[in-house]
């Protein structure tokens, strides 16, 4: 795959208006990549390899010349480009270079479909948004990526209501600054690398989006006396002995980074504002890691945070050696490099790292909802909207006491299912289950009560009135009943299998 100097001048985004309208008039999209490749080739290029799209993309059409020109970074002749594009702007802004009677892509382009069907554009370093971070192998520690799947993961859990400010911390391509000009009123993208800023100037033009306010500095340094209403960021949370590659190596000793990034992001949040990461924390021998990770919840904070990934270090060591391509190198420099990582891990007592998600919000509230939990199961993105729903249901929760839970009415959530387990023809159910289709996906067992008061609940009696009339039916004790459910309606609450339908 073809590279280029990381000193060479980037595009500007003069013409970007007609550039952009020649990839549409050529379906140089999202949904025109994968009619053109196929779901095969398609799928490979997120694997980085190329050999099926190129056998794909044969023809001498412009979407051909496109693809091979942006996405494959492969030289196409000077006659197809001029007959796909507006050439000499391209030429003169620096988006390709000729070369004898080829012309060469100088960046990056992936297609990029939007929410609500946007064709956006990503630009990146060449070879870096085909497979992502694993383009990288031996390249300048201050590239830029393109798409990769810790981006598009962080994407979609942002809370996407509409607001007046979004910060991007280390925007890099600019990926979560386009996502945020949708919604947002004013859009604020940090980096520690000014190319990235460059980068990020670059997609938002191409893709017809508002520009952004392009801040040089590392984590919050840029914007030290600003507040917003969102925040997101995909910091370089590697942890690693040392900084070698800037987009994935904060700097800092161990998970540091994502502790201060955490920790600071309390005080730039405004009143109901969210803050939401992604991160690496790690499991120190002897210490709770759900107990480390708390602590960096800052002051007036609710939180949420879900570990979905854990590895041993010798696992996350070879991961990031291979990310870096130093599985290439000589036996004897992979080995050392090798040791290094685990002389660290080994120094921090460290028996293995988690990656996750971290979400804030600035609730102000006395009694802080902090759920911290492990959830490696599959989800259904995007979150946004389940992120927000947790924190609404952890703001009723905290306003209810147990009189007043008893007196208020839910309904079933629309996407939960009741399942019932047991032997095959036996009369009664050996446990029920609620289940999830949709969000997070959630299963929980429930008992008789549970399983009863669940399916009743259609938002027309109280809680309370409901479970009299289990309590008759079973023939048990009502105050009972009423004094221990709350507790068990909470928790279905809190994890959406139930939903407030009344708060009177």
């Amino acid at each position: 795959m073809s590279t280029t100097s990381l000193t060479a001048a980037l595009p500007v985004p003069d013409h970007a208006g007609r550039l952009r309208a020649a990839f549409l008039a050529a379906d140089f999209t999202a949904d025109g990549l994968l009619e053109r490749l196929g779901a095969t080739a398609y799928a490979a290029l997120a694997r980085s390899e190329t050999v099926p799209a190129l056998r794909a993309t044969r023809g001498e059409g412009a979407l051909d010349t496109l693809v091979r020109l942006f996405l494959l970074q492969r030289p196409v002749p000077h006659e197809r480009a001029a007959a796909t594009l507006p050439l000499e702007e391209a030429l003169a802004d620096g988006w390709v270079i000729r070369d004898g009677d080829e012309v060469r892509a100088t960046v990056d382009v992936r297609p990029y479909g939007g929410p609500e069907g946007q064709d956006w554009f990503i630009v990146s370093d060449l070879g870096c948004a085909v497979g992502g971070a694993g383009g990288a192998s031996g390249r300048d520690e201050g590239m830029v990526l393109g798409v990769g799947g810790a981006s598009t993961t962080l994407a979609g859990l942002t809370v996407r209501t509409p607001v007046a400010s979004a910060l991007d911390l280390g925007t890099g391509s600019g990926i979560q600054a386009l996502h945020a000009a949708q919604h947002a009123t004013r859009v604020t993208a940090t980096d520690l690398n000014p190319r990235a800023l460059e980068f990020t100037r670059l997609t938002l033009a191409l893709s017809g989006a508002p520009e952004a306010d392009l801040r040089v500095g590392s984590l919050f340094e840029p914007v030290a006396s600003e507040t917003y209403d969102l925040i997101v960021s995909n910091p370089p949370f590697v942890i690693s002995p040392g900084a070698r590659l800037t987009y994935r190596d904060g700097g800092m000793g161990g998970d540091d980074l994502c502790r201060t990034l955490v920790q600071q992001a309390g005080d730039r949040l405004n009143e109901g504002g969210y803050a939401q990461f992604l991160a690496n924390w790690q499991h120190v021998e002897g210490e709770d890691w759900q107990e480390r990770v708390r602590s960096w919840v800052p002051r007036g904070c609710d939180a949420w945070i879900v570990q979905r990934e854990v590895q041993d270090v010798t696992q996350y060591s070879e991961l990031w050696l291979r990310d870096a391509g130093d599985h290439r190198a000589a036996p004897e420099e992979y080995a050392a490099r090798y040791e290094a990582w685990l002389d660290e891990f080994e120094a921090r007592k460290t028996k293995a790292v988690g990656f996750g998600w971290i979400t804030l919000r600035k609730s102000g509230a006395d009694e802080p909802s902090i759920v911290i939990e492990e959830w490696p199961h599959p989800v259904e993105q995007p979150l946004g909207e389940t992120v927000r729903a947790h924190f609404a249901r952890q703001d009723y929760l905290r306003s209810r006491d147990d009189a007043a839970l008893l007196g208020d009415r839910f309904v079933l959530a629309a996407e939960v299912m009741q399942e019932q387990v047991g032997q095959p023809g036996a009369e009664d159910p050996e446990h029920v289950v609620l289940r999830q289709n949709r969000g997070m996906r959630r299963a929980t067992k429930v008992d008789t009560v549970g399983a009863g008061f669940a399916g009743v609940c259609d938002g027309t009696l109280p809680a309370g009135r409901i479970l009299d009339a289990i309590a008759q039916l079973m023939g048990e004790d009502p105050v009972q009943l009423r004094d221990r459910t709350p507790q068990a309606i909470r928790v279905l609450v809190g994890e959406g299998f139930l939903e407030p339908a009344s708060t009177e």
